[in-house]
């Protein structure tokens, strides 16, 4: 990514009177090792008529000498140049390895080279204090650098001095203050005290407004500006020259251009001279950076106008559609990475992973929170792959269209990453409360059980733990599972069945018994929610009665109103004050539908039925709360979705390869569709997920979506 800015810098001198200036030494042209392109460079100068002499110091700075033949009221320099500005990392450097662990010592040859920058100027009380401070442990030279900087950093406050010259380190250490330059003199005395060779850098800092504010600590500056700077460079051997910024205790980056690098402060002034008449004078003193190129990037991929041109057109496309008679919806499904690790499988090409679905219920709480009111979480199952042991989980946000919550208390909706110390029991208290909710006797409730000859006829068949090593990863993965289940009593119950349906023809939830060969309910073995497990085949061939086929909404049929949430709970309330009795409709035929629930990691997980009509699904949903409320028992929801209802929106989370997918909800005009878009990518971000990915040779691109 290439920022292409300009930097226009502008010094003028104004004198009372006619004066004659003396021969005037500029270091105003970015030094030979500075890492930012600099493909222009100019520098102007009033009075026009000099003699100017561009030569190298005797440390390979560049600097302008000028001659004024002729005296001058005006003395002005002008530079504008042109910047490329490329992120890089600071720390992309080689160490020799008599140098990756401090202290070091420099080579002879390499000591006599760099005597200047050795040279200790100060040996103060407070300095020598100061350098007690220090650590003086064996420790990476890296490490030592970061922490002697961030040292300095936190110790002395930065501010602004416009006082001329630099402060010693005895003044700067006293105060506990200075401006850019004071602290980088101290910092170059101090690494030269534990024998580092060091020199002060003076030059352009241009920092740029980032596109998005920074999750860890301080944004940056609130818009795009250049200053004049001064830093440290200290020596490495194999690294060469590596720039220190005591002012943020960080190491120099892609913004800091030196212009000129010397052993000392005094000659690395930017315009040093003298004026051979006395006068008054006036300082005016002017910076800027305008951006002139971006490249395009996942964090802006369009500038400020053609954001306008797509917003105008999107407009006009939803203007035309409208005279045409057309109501159209659009969706999208962005994806997005973890910010902190992009290395793991499951950032790049595996659809599962240890962290993959605890961000994106962080990303579901977050949407829920900024898409609708009174939303019901529901934890469900997604697409099943060839190749994939399970269907991927899929999170799902649902909320009706006309205000009105369809799950009130959010505290009742427990989150799937918090152990709630459910057990078993909680589970049996909360079925037989629920069952009264809907007016169904609890006598239709069945404990449901595991396959213990199972579970113990495939222990017998896995190979031994020394052999295991040995053994294929689903082997290894089979083990695990069995271990987790035989750990649990077999015999008792681990979850609960109420077979449920609505029978519309007398308006009511009618439940039946269900008989099985064997005495318990046994669940088909695995490790799946019981709902999935439930042995529907085993239940008894019944001649299916007319009213058993249950007709389907149509979704051109005209909608009726909805229930309130109030009206809803009314209703349960009704039921509970009432002794449930036998709903007795035979002509409904065998139930084949059931809820269960069961306690797992902790916590009630309640898999829904699946249920044809939207009002019949609201019932349902407002007798768990009002039992989950009476209870004082959070739920987690899973199982059936909510029927497709025009009247209800949606959103998912789901997992994809490498990726986290969210399907957003359809929108109906392009403002919604903007405004659903910039949400998303806003939460995204704030549960440290991107839209970015980076190719092998650095390239940043999309993740797709």
């Amino acid at each position: 990514m290439t920022v292409r800015v300009a930097l226009h810098h502008l010094t003028k001198y104004s004198y009372d009177k006619m004066v004659r200036l003396g021969p005037q030494i500029i270091r105003l042209r970015p030094a030979p090792h500075t890492r930012a392109a600099v493909p222009s460079y100019s520098l102007k100068v009033v009075p026009e008529k000099y003699y100017i002499n561009w030569q190298q110091d005797p440390f390979g700075n560049y600097l302008a000498r000028l001659v004024f033949p002729k005296k001058t009221k005006t003395f002005q320099i002008e530079v504008n140049l042109i910047s490329e500005i490329n992120v890089f990392d600071p720390f992309d450097f080689f160490l020799e390895e008599s140098a990756t662990e401090f202290p070091f010592k420099y080579e002879p040859w390499l000591a006599e080279e760099l005597i200047p920058y050795l040279e200790i100027k100060e040996k103060g009380t407070l300095l020598r204090k100061f350098m007690k401070t220090l650590p003086r442990k064996k420790q990476s030279t890296n490490d030592f650098l970061v922490e002697i900087n961030q040292h300095l950093n936190q110790t002395l406050k930065y501010i602004i001095r416009l006082d001329p010259g630099v402060q010693s380190c005895e003044e700067t250490l006293s105060l506990k203050s200075g401006s850019c330059r004071d602290m980088a003199w101290l910092l170059c005395q101090v690494l030269r005290h534990r024998g580092l060779a060091t020199r002060f850098a003076s030059g352009y800092l241009i920092q740029l407004k980032p596109d998005q504010e920074a999750l860890d600590g301080p944004s940056g500056t609130a818009v795009d500006f250049t200053d004049l700077h001064a830093w440290t460079e200290v020596y490495l051997p194999g690294a060469g020259w590596i720039g220190l910024d005591p002012t943020s205790g960080l190491l120099t980056g892609e913004g800091h251009i030196p212009l000129c690098c010397t052993p000392n402060p005094s000659s690395a002034a930017p315009i040093s001279g003298a004026l051979l008449d006395s006068c008054e004078s006036k300082l005016h003193h002017v910076m800027t950076v305008e951006r002139i190129h971006e490249d395009r990037r996942v964090s802006k991929p369009f500038s400020k106008n053609e954001w306008a041109e797509i917003d105008s057109l999107g407009e006009r496309v939803d203007r035309d559609l409208k005279q045409m008679g057309f109501n159209l919806t659009m969706g999208g499904e962005p994806t997005f990475v973890s910010i902190d690790d992009r290395e793991s499988e499951e950032w790049n090409t595996a659809a599962f992973g240890l962290k993959k679905k605890g961000l994106a219920n962080d990303l579901l709480l977050r949407l829920k929170r900024r898409f609708s009111s009174g939303a019901l979480l529901h934890y469900g199952q997604g697409k099943w792959y060839p190749g994939e042991p399970l269907p991927r989980w899929a999170l799902g946000c649902h909320w009706r269209k006309d205000g009105e919550p369809i799950w009130k208390n959010e505290k009742l909706l427990a989150d799937i990453e918090k152990n709630q110390d459910h057990d078993i029991n909680t589970a049996k208290q909360f079925m037989e409360e629920f069952s009264k909710a809907l007016g169904i006797p609890s006598r239709f409730i069945i404990p449901a059980h595991e396959d213990s000859p199972y579970y113990l006829w495939q222990e017998q068949k896995l190979p031994l733990e020394k052999e295991i090593l040995k053994a294929d990863l689903y082997e290894k993965t089979e083990r695990l599972r069995l271990q987790k289940l035989l750990e649990k009593n077999l015999n008792d119950p681990v979850g609960f069945v109420l077979p449920l349906h609505f029978f519309s023809v007398e308006n009511c939830w009618i439940s039946n018994t269900w008989r099985f060969r064997t005495e318990n309910l046994i669940l088909t073995p695995g490790d799946s929610p019981v709902g999935l497990r439930l042995p529907l085949k085993n239940l008894p061939f019944d001649q299916e009665r007319a009213h058993e086929l249950e007709s389907q909404p149509s979704h051109f049929q005209e909608a009726n109103w909805l229930p309130s949430w109030s009206a809803l709970h009314q209703t349960i309330n009704q039921r509970l004050k009432i002794k449930p009795e036998h709903p007795g409709h035979p002509s409904a035929g065998l139930v084949r539908t059931a809820i269960s629930m069961e306690v797992r990691n902790g916590t009630l997980h309640i898999f829904l039925p699946p249920i044809s009509y939207l009002e019949h699904f609201l019932d349902l949903i407002a007798a768990i709360e009002t039992v989950a409320s009476k209870l004082k028992t959070p739920v987690v929801l899973e199982g059936y979705e909510p029927p497709h209802d025009m009247r209800v929106q949606r959103f998912k989370v789901t997992p994809d390869p490498g990726v986290i997918e969210v399907n957003v909800q359809p929108a109906e005009s392009w403002q919604e569709l903007v405004k659903i878009n910039q949400t998303v990518f806003e939460e995204a971000r704030q549960a440290r997920l991107t839209s970015e990915k980076f190719l092998m040779d650095g390239r940043r691109v999309g993740t797709g979506g």
